[in-house]
């Protein structure tokens, strides 16, 4: 399949100004707001309920100060920009909302609604991986064009696509704003899926911080290599072996015996103020 081109118009081009009314070069008319349907290709499918309650108490107040703007499409209008507001004054009670005819290709429809979103924040960092995965699928862009179109660096681009790569139940939790893209990144770092699973599980049952994340991951990986590398362990080694692999998982967080002859210490991981304190108030309670 051909890839399309970028037309690069830009926002400039299909946003108009604030000062609307008195712009000869844009002519607005006032459409019925059910003769408006969305746009099918727009990236973002999540919006905020509060941000749209407030933007249509907004509206009721001022009414609606920048147009949206459309195509036409059958016997109606198509959103190219503007999807917030429409919403939002269907939430107010708006009959009818001024409006910005266009004319535009598909192509030119899709890449509008990419760039709206990135330039302006409005994607969470999935959509925001899926519409830069859109833009290298449909245009046939680079990374590094990409960077160029929306304003960042090529690196970001990378860790933002690599989180399509996470499981699906890793993704839910970055698009409903559970774990951070701080978080995402660190759980990228382990070696496999279960790994990966294992971390994200950790991370929203302990409320972990992305540093406590990343020392999390880092310990896993190491601690696999180092199984990797062993040789077959005495049986004084598989005795302390089980008894940290039990107090782990009593406790919940990571321990480890360090022996030294006879003598050694006990170290017991944790992620954070509170989980310190649940652990030294459960250790008293073992020692009362």
């Amino acid at each position: 399949m051909p890839k399309r081109q970028v037309l690069g118009r830009g926002l400039d081009s299909l946003i108009p100004d604030t000062d609307w009314e008195v712009e000869e070069k844009k002519p607005v008319f006032y459409c019925d707001v059910d003769a408006i349907r969305p746009n099918p290709l727009q990236p973002r499918r999540n919006f905020s309920e509060d941000e749209l309650n407030r933007l249509a108490e907004s509206i009721k107040e001022k009414g609606i100060i920048q147009p949206l703007v459309v195509r036409t499409s059958g016997s109606g209008y198509e959103l190219i920009v503007g999807e917030r507001r429409w919403r939002a004054a269907r939430l107010a009670g708006v009959k009818e909302v001024p409006v910005i005819l266009r004319e535009v290709s598909d192509a030119e429809l899709l890449e509008t609604a990419l760039i709206e979103n990135l330039q302006r924040e409005d994607l969470n960092p999935i959509e925001e991986a899926e519409a830069y995965s859109h833009l290298m699928e449909e245009f046939g862009l680079t990374q590094d064009q990409i960077a160029r179109l929306v304003g960042k660096d090529r690196s970001t681009i990378a860790n933002i696509l690599r989180l399509r790569n996470l499981p699906q139940s890793i993704q839910n939790d970055i698009m409903d704003g559970k774990i951070s893209m701080g978080h995402a990144r660190a759980i990228l770092g382990a070696e496999d899926t279960t790994q990966q699973i294992k971390v994200w599980r950790t991370v929203v049952s302990q409320r972990l911080s992305v540093r406590a994340t990343e020392t999390l991951v880092k310990n896993l990986k190491s601690e696999k290599r180092a199984i990797s590398k062993a040789v077959l362990p005495s049986s004084e080694d598989m005795f302390f072996n089980n008894l940290e692999r039990e107090l782990t998982q009593h406790l919940g967080n990571r321990v480890r015996i360090h022996r030294r002859g006879k003598r050694g210490r006990l170290e017991i991981e944790f992620y954070g103020n509170d989980d310190l304190e649940r652990l030294i108030a459960l250790l008293k309670g073992v020692t009362s």
